[in-house]
């Protein structure tokens, strides 16, 4: 396991490619996974500079905040509310280019401007989401939600 982090200047895409081996060796051989939550959160706090980045967890049919990066954050969600909750009830990923032009957005840092959120789903069930902030407009695109996803791929969920 390496517990360095080499942070990659370029393009959104060149920072990702760079990122995620780095991530394999960090998970490589941790079997705990808010371990490798924690880490995966740091990682892409650090590389990106996001205003926040973090894991909510399903538990007794709420989202509940897990390992992040960031200002604190809302503790529970409902399944259905806010950018977060629409994630888990629709199981798609949301890229919110204006966090106040998302009905019923949930504001739980007014610096926040821009989302993006990807259901983790194992097994045909969402167990969690991915959740990333931006304090400026349009910030998340395709290419994040490409990168992302690679990285939620990567992690070992309990059966």
């Amino acid at each position: 396991m390496s517990e360095s982090l080499y942070l990659h200047q370029g393009t959104k895409e060149e920072q990702y490619v760079s990122l995620i081996p780095q991530l394999k060796g960090l998970l490589e051989g941790e079997t705990d996974l808010i371990a490798n939550l924690s880490n995966i959160a740091a990682a892409l706090k650090a590389q990106f500079n996001w205003l926040w980045i973090g894991f909510y967890l399903v538990k007794q049919e709420e989202l509940v905040l897990g390992p992040f990066q960031g200002p604190v954050a809302c503790t529970r969600i409902q399944k259905g509310r806010g950018v977060c909750g629409s994630a888990w009830a629709t199981e798609t990923t949301l890229i919110v280019p204006d966090v106040e032009q998302f009905p019923g957005h949930i504001a739980c840092s007014g610096l926040s401007k821009s989302e993006i959120v990807l259901p983790i789903i194992v097994n045909g069930v969402v167990v969690g989401v991915l959740d990333a902030d931006h304090s400026t407009l349009q910030h998340f695109d395709e290419v994040d939600q490409r990168y992302l996803q690679e990285i939620i791929d990567l992690i070992e969920w309990p059966r």
